[in-house]
């Protein structure tokens, strides 16, 4: 039977600094909750907005899978791999940090704030060569159903970490129903409501609620109003 922790919006760690505001599911900086501080290898899940014009300065990063998707405005990226891009909404952006790297990410519009995730995994194999990719999420592939954007394999649909890990997102009509089967057996699966109202297992969701699934192999959704949803099958273990 699988096991649900549910994890609501309101009850995230907060930070606002002005010029930033991040919602945490896990524990990151100053909030520190002990029940929540990784979800197997998914170690962070920062719901972040960053103030037109302002954003985070050069800072280092090792051994850890940077995961950042665009909801709403824009972020420019440089690093210390020579790579400076514009990730968009709608887009997907790793960084596999391997031995190290620096990097730094503004926000380019001065009149609109940006809004994405940023999520961090552990990697499967430390030590590896810093990497970078980016690629467009594919929206009509995600109608009503989940749509993958991530996996470990570099042939396949999304873009590829140092994790035997796959992310799927969907947009759902009203209504609807849509299906996730677990791919590697051990997985769980972290769900992130972007938008919407959901329900798995007796279980609903609003906007900006997670939950940590555990012990399932195949989870069914449904969809009592539009709705965006992100799911993250991670290695427990």
């Amino acid at each position: 039977m699988a096991h649900f922790t549910l994890h609501p919006a309101h009850t995230r760690g907060h930070a606002d600094l002005g010029w930033l505001k991040s919602n945490h599911t896990f524990s990151f900086a100053s909030y520190y909750n002990p029940e929540r501080v990784h979800f197997g290898k998914l170690r962070v899940l920062n719901d972040d907005i960053v103030a037109g014009g302002m954003g985070f300065g050069t800072h280092p990063h090792d051994n850890m899978e940077i995961i950042s998707i665009g909801l709403s405005g824009a972020i420019q990226h440089q690093d210390s791999m020579g790579n400076r891009q514009t990730i968009h909404a709608g887009e997907i952006q790793v960084m596999s940090a391997g031995t190290g790297i620096q990097h730094s990410e503004f926000n380019p519009n001065r009149e609109q704030a940006l809004n994405f995730l940023q999520i961090w995994i552990f990697p499967k194999t430390r030590d590896v060569e810093p990497r970078y990719q980016q690629m467009q999420i594919d929206t009509a592939a995600m109608q009503n159903q989940f749509a993958q954007i991530l996996s470990p394999n570099t042939e396949d649909a999304g873009v590829w970490i140092h994790q035997d890990a796959w992310f799927h997102m969907g947009h759902f009509d009203a209504g609807t129903q849509a299906e996730y089967s677990v791919k590697q057996p051990g997985n769980g699966v972290y769900a992130f409501v972007i938008s919407g109202s959901v329900t798995c297992d007796g279980h609903s969701l609003a906007d900006r609620d997670g939950a940590a699934i555990e012990g399932a192999d195949h989870l069914i959704f449904s969809f009592a109003e539009n709705s965006q949803v992100l799911l993250m099958e991670i290695p427990m273990r």
